[in-house]
């Protein structure tokens, strides 16, 4: 008898990592989220489910996104529509820059915030304790569409 192996999970390895039971749901949450190529908002994940009959209650893709955003293995973020979305991260510090038109998400090293962080810690006397800095712009492929003839 062969068994089929199936390719890693990085969410689904976090949360066995954290001791979390692997629960179907949360296997379902974690394969969803996979597939997404950039962000994706909970109705995102809420529809993919439904289409597929994963038997997924808003309320458990609510909570498997905190408990994963708790593991830092996605990143809740605020879009300028005021609207939440989220995107799986790896869990060392970073920062986005998203493209307005597409969503499509690049993960940014520091880059120098880390000195104005410290000089704002100075000049303000807070010790701070985390950051998030997400940049929202059009990415090259947005830009091209936007700049070529129709």
């Amino acid at each position: 008898m062969m068994r089929r192996v199936t390719p890693a999970n990085p969410i689904v390895d976090a949360l066995d990592q954290a001791g979390y039971r692997l629960t179907g749901p949360r296997r379902a949450v974690a394969d969803l989220i996979t597939e997404h190529n950039g962000h994706f908002t909970a109705s995102d994940l809420e529809a993919a489910a439904r289409s597929r009959r994963l038997g997924l209650s808003r309320a458990t893709l609510f909570r498997a996104l905190d408990l994963l955003t708790e593991l830092h293995v996605v990143e809740r973020m605020d879009l300028p529509s005021g609207e939440h979305a989220y995107v799986p991260c790896a869990p060392a510090h970073h920062h986005h820059v998203i493209c307005s038109r597409c969503g499509r998400t690049s993960r940014v090293e520091d880059c120098g915030l880390a000195g104005v962080v410290a000089e704002v810690a100075r000049r303000s006397g807070y010790a701070i304790e985390t950051h998030r800095l997400e940049l929202f712009g059009l990415c090259r492929h947005c830009q091209a569409k936007t700049s070529s003839p129709d």
